[in-house]
């Protein structure tokens, strides 16, 4: 277990609104030295986001100029950027006009550009988060091109995360193009020396689960010593999850990554309010509920990575907190969120006796 005072190294994996959330809260943890002897803080903190988005901006640009999505990637840019920056709201800048640029966000040509300029999407992204000094890296979870594959329940099989997610029907098995894409060495690096790895919240389909599917995520991940955080989505979404309780999300997530270790499963407490439950079940969503008795008798390959934590049910300790986050949509709370998960280390340090 880390060291009293001193900086944690944390690994954030997914893509979407939810890494993104979950960047901007860890974040206001990021500093080069601890600010007191009673600090907690983050001394690396790394995105490992999914590139398999081919929707929008990212999509055309992808298809286009042959590069990586950078939609996903960008936010995560600018959620470690500083928010009152001006480099920052001009990278999350969409134009919105009659012609070819409409819809495009400033981010996604500035990164596309890097990449013509500089011949490689890595270090596209490494001179986009120099500009906006960013607190912390990001890496695609592979660098290799490939696409989302589902076979759905009626039977269909469908390419592509964007017509996936339009078909809103209930996916039976989900894989990559290339079943055997290789993971970026670094992203391997940083998570064997992790002390923290958080999955998710975002979408379980098309968000988390590609990420696990990359050859050697999942084993880089069984073998690290760090601990293993699920953050689970506070809502449903229409097609790839209706009706999923917590115990639902774990099945699938297990289902796909099945020597995957957890420590610790992260869930919101709070009820969202009738107005907006009323505007979620109109688009077929609801909140994700929670049955202690369902999960306790989970029956998978569910196993924690170190056995003196106490609590635990299936082999892991439920974390059950307020982290709702309500205004036109419902969001984790960034700053609540961010809070947690270093609170979850001090706690699992205090209960190994640390």
């Amino acid at each position: 277990m880390k060291e009293i005072n001193s900086g944690l190294k944390i690994v954030s994996v997914g893509g979407g609104t939810g890494l993104s959330t979950l960047l901007s809260g860890l974040k206001a943890f990021v500093r080069k030295e601890p600010l007191s002897t009673a600090d907690n803080w983050i001394e690396t903190l790394t995105a490992v986001v999914t590139v398999t988005d081919d929707g929008g901006s990212s999509g055309r640009l992808r298809e286009e100029f042959q590069i990586l999505p950078p939609g996903d990637i960008r936010n995560c840019i600018a959620s470690l950027a500083e928010d009152e920056h001006l480099l920052t709201r001009l990278f999350q800048y969409r134009f919105e006009s009659e012609g070819h640029l409409s819809g495009h966000s400033f981010g996604n040509l500035f990164l596309t550009a890097l990449t013509g300029v500089t011949g490689d999407f890595l270090e596209a992204i490494k001179v986009s988060s120099e500009v906006l000094a960013i607190k912390g890296r990001i890496f695609p979870s592979t660098i290799e091109d490939v696409a989302l594959v589902a076979e759905l329940e009626d039977g269909r099989v469908i390419r592509g995360e964007t017509n996936i997610v339009e078909s809103r029907s209930r996916i039976r098995n989900l894989r990559l193009s290339n079943e055997h894409c290789r993971p970026l060495p670094e992203t391997l690096e940083a998570i064997k020396h992790a002390d923290i790895i958080t999955i998710g919240p975002g979408s379980l389909y098309t968000s988390i689960i590609p990420n696990l599917l990359v050859d050697g995520i999942v084993e880089a991940m069984r073998d690290s010593d760090a601990l293993k955080v699920y953050i689970c989505n506070i809502m449903t979404q229409p097609g790839e999850t209706d009706n999923f309780n917590v115990t639902d999300h774990l099945r699938v997530l297990f289902e796909y990554s099945p020597n995957l270790l957890l420590d610790y499963i992260v869930i919101n407490s709070t009820p969202i309010s009738a107005e907006l439950k009323q505007k979620y079940l109109d688009d077929g969503a609801a909140q994700v509920e929670f049955d202690a008795t369902l999960l306790a008798g989970f029956d998978g390959s569910v196993q924690s990575s170190r056995g003196a934590l106490g609590g635990k049910v299936g082999g892991f300790q439920l974390i059950s907190s307020d982290l709702l986050q309500e205004e036109h949509l419902v969001r984790h709370d960034p700053d609540k969120l961010g809070r947690l998960v270093l609170e979850i280390h001090q706690m699992a340090r205090l209960a190994v006796g640390g």
